[in-house]
């Protein structure tokens, strides 16, 4: 589903271009779960800013389930992340116009996947239910981050990203959300990338993959 090889990634500086990603490598299988950890500047973000097609890589190469983003101009990137990606950014990025059950939906939509039942269930299982037709602004951190991840499952994609998806939550409910989502991962039979700066979530996954000055570890 999804194969990195020698990734490299700089960025321009004053003083010339900053490595941020050094000949990075993983792959993931459908239905594997992987987290990568790393400090703060490690590259985690960039590196899956990179395999979802949001930026190009300056060396190397990025598969997503066999095509190879590099030789993909911006629209085909757009159309392989409606069809074949999900995100949840830690910021959210609902839409502040929509109701929670439209929020939801809404990539769904948008890959011509939009299933009712599906989205009611996501609705339950992630405790939303009764809060539908609230607007984001009515809600708090934690409902909006699952809303976030309730909008990224709906449309059921093969490959799922993660960045801290429970960073805003405390401890205990950050356990209790990612433990959610992996169940309901297992159920759409995704691969499943997430970034997170807690080695104790890290290790409720399959794999887990250390970043370090760009480089695996």
């Amino acid at each position: 589903m999804l194969s990195v090889t020698d990734v490299e990634k700089s960025y321009p500086s004053a003083n010339g271009p900053v490595p941020v990603l050094r000949g990075v490598s993983l792959s993931l299988e459908a239905g594997e779960t992987l987290a990568l950890t790393g400090d703060s500047g490690s590259g985690k973000s960039t590196l899956l800013h990179l395999i979802g097609g949001l930026d190009l890589v300056d060396g190397g190469r990025i598969e997503v389930a066999g095509t190879d983003l590099s030789g993909l101009g911006d629209k085909p990137r757009a159309e392989l992340r409606r069809a074949t990606l999900g995100i949840v950014f830690q910021q959210f990025n609902l839409i502040a116009s929509l109701p929670v059950q439209d929020n939801i939906a809404f990539q769904a939509r948008l890959a011509g996947r939009h299933d009712r039942d599906w989205c009611a269930h996501l609705t339950d299982r992630l405790g939303l239910e009764g809060l539908e037709r609230r607007y984001p602004e009515q809600l708090s951190g934690g409902q909006q981050q699952r809303v976030a991840i309730a909008r990224t499952l709906a449309a059921r994609p093969s490959l799922i990203l993660a960045d801290e998806p429970t960073g805003n939550l405390d401890e205990a409910a950050s356990a209790n959300v990612l433990a959610l989502t992996l169940e309901l991962v297992q159920e759409t039979g995704a691969a499943f990338l997430m970034v997170t700066h807690s080695r104790e979530l890290a290790g409720r996954l399959g794999r887990r993959l250390h970043l370090s000055s760009g480089r695996l570890a």
